[in-house]
This record gives structure tokens, C-alpha cells and sequence, in this order.
């Protein structure tokens, strides 16, 4: 069983119902207080057009909306200048990569937070 809250059934239900328990309970009040563990942050790569993105644990599914929140002027100019997106094809199949296309310059802080929603 994970220690992360994020495996919630054990293996073998009938083994320790009481941790169980409170590991639901840890996990639900965490979602309450906006841990969902559905957010990270990339910095998209200078002198390239995409960034590919990892994530761990299958974040993705083929219905998930990801939303960007720019942190420094570029990153802002590259998001409302429309020449960032998110392909569902460059989704790969377990869940753990997606990636983004870009403008090809040499800027370094074009910086984002971002969240999976689905």
C-alpha cells in the first residue's frame, strides 16, 4: 500500500480495515483543502518548439483538460499569444507524458503552473 494517500485499497482489504480507514480520511481532507495532486510546474525549453512533460502515477486520460497559469511576462506572452497547446495525440498511452508545443526562441523563464482536470 502507498504511503501517499494516492493507492488507497491495500492488497489485501481484510488486513488492517482501521488504516484503511484513516487513509481514506487523509486522503478526502487533503482533496478538501486542495491537495488533489493533479498540479506541477514546467519551464518550456529554450531553443526547441515542444516540452515534453512527465508525470508519475498515469495523471492523464484521453478526457483530461490541462490548464496553464503563466508566472513571468513571456510565459504570459506565450499562452495568450496563442502559440501554445496541448496536442491529445502527443498524450502518450499510460498517462505519464504530455506535451506541449511552442514558439522556438531562446527565452528561459517562460515559466507555468498547471493543473490536470479528468
Amino acid at each position: 500500500m502507498s504511503t501517499t494517500g494516492y493507492d488507497l485499497v491495500p492488497d489485501d482489504l481484510s488486513s488492517n480495515i482501521p488504516e484503511w480507514c484513516r487513509r481514506i480520511a487523509q486522503t478526502l481532507n487533503g482533496a478538501m483543502r486542495g491537495r488533489t495532486n493533479n498540479t506541477g510546474q514546467v519551464t518550456l525549453t529554450a531553443n526547441a518548439a515542444t516540452t515534453a512533460v512527465n508525470l508519475s502515477r498515469g495523471r492523464l486520460s484521453e478526457n483530461s483538460v490541462i490548464l496553464f497559469d503563466p508566472l513571468t511576462a513571456n510565459a504570459a506572452t506565450e499562452l495568450y499569444g496563442a502559440t501554445m497547446y496541448v496536442l491529445s495525440a502527443n498524450r502518450n498511452v499510460s498517462g505519464e507524458v504530455f506535451t506541449i508545443t511552442h514558439a522556438n526562441n531562446a527565452q528561459t523563464d517562460r515559466i507555468f503552473k498547471y493543473a490536470i482536470i479528468g
